[in-house]
């Protein structure tokens, strides 16, 4: 099936839109629409994460160094560390997560 991830997910007001794409034991994909503002709190997970900006302005914090992400660009947050999402603007990304062995 071909698809266009951005337009599989839609914003809400004040809010942080999450639909799954696909779910393996390995590990799995989604997709979020972050509202201007919204925020996933500082975190770790077992699972090596990229993040791929879809539509938008992004900030990935990973253990404790900022980085801001246009439409186009990608980053990799390594399993096991802390990291947070802020969205400076409204912004869709894709996060792939696959489990660290």
């Amino acid at each position: 099936m071909v698809m266009k991830f951005a337009d599989k997910v839609e914003y809400s007001s004040e809010g942080i839109v999450s639909k799954r794409v696909l779910q393996k034991e390995k590990g799995n994909v989604s997709l979020f629409a972050f509202d201007k503002g919204q925020q996933l709190s500082e975190h770790s997970a077992p699972f090596d994460a990229m993040v791929q900006v879809l539509e938008g302005e992004g900030e990935i914090k990973i253990n404790g160094r900022s980085f801001t992400l246009l439409e186009g660009e990608t980053i990799i947050m390594p399993a096991n560390v802390p990291h947070a999402v802020f969205a400076a603007e409204k912004f869709k990304m894709l996060l792939t997560m696959i489990k660290s062995e």
